[in-house]
C-alpha cells in the first residue's frame, strides 16, 4: 500500500497531467514546509508557460471575474473592460488560500466558470464571455471536518490530499520528473478507455454510498490520466484502483456493501427417473462448483483493492458514518452575525451614503460614476470639470462581522446540590468548557451558594484558569437561586454590550430557599426565584436549563419554562448528550 506522501505525488502528478479535465485537489493541511513541498512539485510539473493564479480571500468580485478598467475608461471616455483572475487561470491553476474562510457566494462564482468553462460577466455597461478552462487548488486549514471548505468547491475537485500527519522528513522521495508528466500530458488524447469504465465506476461509487455524478466522472477522466501517467495507450484494471481510491475513497459514506448475486431460474429438463434419488447432491455439488469457479467481476476486484489501501482510521469512520448519516448538526462556528458597521468581512457595496458607521467605498463610486463622464460632460453647464459624480454614484462598504460566543455556566454548589450531584455537574462543565475551548469561544463561571452569586470567571479563552476555578469550588450552604439568576442576567449584558452572543448555562435543581433580602425560608426563596425568571426572561437570552436533581423534577421542568430555557435532565444525559444539546443551542442563537 502506497505511503500518503505517495499517494499525494500521485494526486499531484494526475493533476499536473490534466488540470481542467480533474477539476483541482482540495489539499487539507496546515501552512509549513511538507504544504510547501506539494506545491513546489506541482508548480514543477506545470508546463512553465501555464498560468498560476493566487486567489486571495475576500476578493472583490471585479477582480474575480472581471469588470471595468477604471484607468482605461477615464482615458477613453467609453467603457474599458479588464479580465479577472479566473480567466487569466485559463489554461493552468488557480490557487485558493484559507478557502475554509472563502464565502459561499464567491465559490459559487468560481464553481459556476469551473462548470460552463468560461467567464461571463454583465455588469457596469459591460458583457464579457471569456474562455476559461482551469483547475483548482483548494488550500482548506480547518481545525476540523466541520470548519472546511465549501461543498461547492471539494464536490468539483477529484482529489483530497492530506498531509497532517507528515513530517519535512517524510517528504524526500520523488516519483515524477518533469518530463515524466509533459509526455504524459501529451499522450493523454491519445488514450483509449473500455466501455466498461463508466459503467464500473457508477457501480462503485454507488456501493460506497456515493450520490453524486459529478464523483464518477472525474474518476473515469483520472483513470484516463493514470494510463497516460504509466506510458500505456489504454487503460487498465490498476488505473481503475487508483482512480477509485483517490476519488472516491474521500467521497464514501459508507463500507462498500457487496452486490447481491443475480440468481437465473433454472431450465426445466427432464428428469431421468433412474437418477432421482441422486439429483439433489449432484445439483448442490454443481452450484458449489460454480460459486467457487466464476469469476469476479470488475468493480468487486476493484472495490477490493480499495478497501484494502484505505487507511484503518478512514475504515473506522466509515463505519460510524453511517450512523450519523441523519443527524444535522448545526455545528461550526457559533455567533450572531452582524451586517453593517467598518469591521468584518466584506459584504460589497450598498447604493447611497454612509450610514450606520459605513466607510464611503471611492473606488466602487468612481467605478459607478467613470460610464457616465462623456454624456455628463455634455450636460453639464460647467464642463472644464474632470470627474463628475452624481448623488447615485455614491457607493458604501458594508461588513459581515460574525460576533464572539461566550458560554455563561451558572453553577448550583448549595447543600442539596453538593450532596447529590455537584461532582456530576462538574465533570458535565469541563466536557462543555473543553467543548468551548476547542471552538474557540469564551466561558465565564457563575457559583452560587450560602449568601449569594459569585463570578469566579470573567469570560476567558483560557481553559486552565476555567478548570482550576471549578476545581476549587466548594459545596454547601443554601440555596439562592434569585441572586444567581440576576447575576446571570448582569453578565450576559455585559456580554451583548461587548458585542458578543451569550448562552447561559444553568447547573441546578432549581430549589431556592434564600430570598434576596437573605432571609432563609423555602416559600421565600422560591417567590424571589420565580419574580427573578420573570425579568429575566424579558431579555430573551438563550438559556439551556439542565436538571441535577436525582431524577427529573416536574417543578424544575416548570421553572425551566418560566426562565424560557430548554430543560434538560442530568440523570439521562451522558457527557456527548449534554455537549450536543449546548452545540445545539449555539446554532440555534447563530440562526436568530
Amino acid at each position: 500500500m502506497p505511503d500518503p506522501w505517495q499517494l499525494a505525488q500521485f494526486a499531484a502528478a494526475l493533476l499536473a497531467v490534466d488540470p481542467a479535465g480533474t477539476g483541482g485537489a482540495v489539499v487539507r493541511a496546515a501552512a509549513g514546509p511538507v504544504r510547501d513541498r506539494w506545491l513546489g512539485l506541482l508548480r514543477q510539473w506545470m508546463p512553465a508557460q501555464s498560468p498560476w493564479c493566487t486567489v486571495p480571500l475576500n476578493i472583490p468580485d471585479s477582480r474575480l471575474m472581471g469588470g471595468m478598467d477604471l484607468a482605461a475608461t477615464l482615458a477613453a471616455g467609453k467603457p474599458r473592460a479588464e479580465r479577472g483572475l479566473l480567466a487569466t487561470a485559463h489554461g493552468g491553476l488557480a490557487v485558493l488560500s484559507m478557502a475554509e474562510r472563502i464565502s459561499s457566494a464567491t465559490a459559487a462564482r468560481i464553481a459556476a466558470v469551473l462548470d460552463n468553462g468560461e467567464v461571463q460577466v454583465e455588469r457596469e455597461g459591460l458583457a464579457l464571455r471569456v474562455p476559461s478552462r482551469f483547475g483548482i487548488v483548494v488550500l482548506d486549514e480547518g481545525l476540523d471536518e466541520e470548519e472546511s471548505a465549501p461543498a461547492a468547491l471539494r464536490e468539483r475537485a477529484a482529489f483530497e490530499v492530506r498531509l497532517e500527519g507528515l513530517r519535512a522528513s517524510d517528504t524526500g522521495s520523488t516519483l515524477f520528473m518533469p518530463e515524466d508528466i509533459a509526455r504524459a500530458r501529451q499522450q493523454l488524447p491519445q488514450v483509449e478507455s473500455s466501455d466498461e469504465l463508466l459503467p464500473a465506476m457508477n457501480e462503485i461509487a454507488l456501493r460506497c454510498g456515493i450520490r453524486s455524478l459529478r464523483a464518477p466522472l472525474l474518476a473515469a477522466r483520472v483513470v484516463r490520466a493514470s494510463a497516460a501517467l504509466q506510458g500505456r495507450l489504454r487503460t487498465e484494471e490498476s488505473d481503475l484502483t487508483l482512480a477509485a481510491s483517490l476519488v472516491l475513497g474521500h467521497r464514501a459514506t459508507c463500507l462498500p456493501q457487496p452486490a447481491e448475486p443475480e440468481i437465473e431460474p433454472a431450465a426445466q429438463t427432464p428428469a431421468d427417473p433412474t437418477s432421482r434419488e441422486h439429483a439433489p447432491e449432484d445439483a448442490a455439488a454443481e452450484t458449489e462448483f460454480e460459486t467457487r469457479t466464476a469469476p469476479v467481476a470488475l468493480e468487486d476486484r476493484v472495490l477490493e483493492a480499495v478497501v484494502t489501501a484505505l487507511a484503518p482510521e478512514l475504515l473506522a469512520s466509515l463505519a460510524l458514518r453511517g450512523q450519523q448519516r441523519g443527524s444535522s448538526g448545526s455545528a461550526g462556528r457559533s455567533g450572531q452575525e452582524q451586517s453593517g458597521g467598518a469591521r468584518g468581512r466584506p459584504l460589497g457595496t450598498r447604493r447611497g451614503l454612509p450610514r450606520r458607521g459605513e466607510r464611503l467605498d471611492l473606488v466602487a463610486t468612481l467605478y459607478a460614476a467613470a460610464p457616465w463622464q462623456a454624456w455628463r460632460r455634455k450636460e453639464a453647464a460647467d464642463n472644464a470639470r474632470p470627474f463628475i459624480i452624481a448623488r447615485d454614484d455614491l457607493r458604501s462598504r458594508r461588513y459581515r462581522q460574525r460576533s464572539r460566543s461566550v458560554t455563561l455556566f451558572v453553577v448550583d454548589a448549595s447543600g442539596s446540590s453538593a450532596l447529590h450531584r455537584l461532582a456530576e455537574a462538574k465533570g458535565a462543565v469541563e466536557l462543555l468548557l473543553a467543548e468551548c475551548y476547542v471552538r474557540r469561544d469564551e466561558v465565564a463561571l457563575i457559583a452560587f451558594r450560602g449568601s449569594g452569586a459569585e463570578t469566579l470567571l470573567p469570560p476567558t479563552r483560557s481553559l486552565a484558569r476555567a478548570r482550576r476555578s471549578l476545581a476549587a469550588l466548594p459545596g454547601g450552604g443554601s440555596t439562592p437561586l434569585a441572586a444567581a439568576i440576576d447575576a446571570a442576567a448582569e453578565l450576559a449584558g455585559q456580554v451583548q454590550r461587548s458585542q458578543a452572543t451569550p448562552l447561559i448555562v444553568f447547573f441546578t435543581d432549581g430549589r431556592a430557599n434564600l430570598a434576596r433580602d437573605g432571609s432563609q425560608g423555602r416559600i421565600a426563596g422560591e417567590a424571589d426565584a420565580t419574580l427573578a425568571a420573570r425579568q429575566y426572561l424579558l431579555r430573551s437570552l438563550n438559556t439551556l436549563f439542565i436538571d441535577t436533581s436525582t431524577r427529573p423534577d416536574p417543578r424544575a421542568q416548570q421553572f425551566a419554562q418560566q426562565l424560557g430555557a430548554r430543560y434538560l435532565a442530568l440523570p439521562h444525559a451522558d457527557a456527548s448528550g449534554l455537549a450536543h444539546v449546548v452545540q445545539h443551542s449555539r446554532g440555534e442563537e447563530r440562526l436568530r
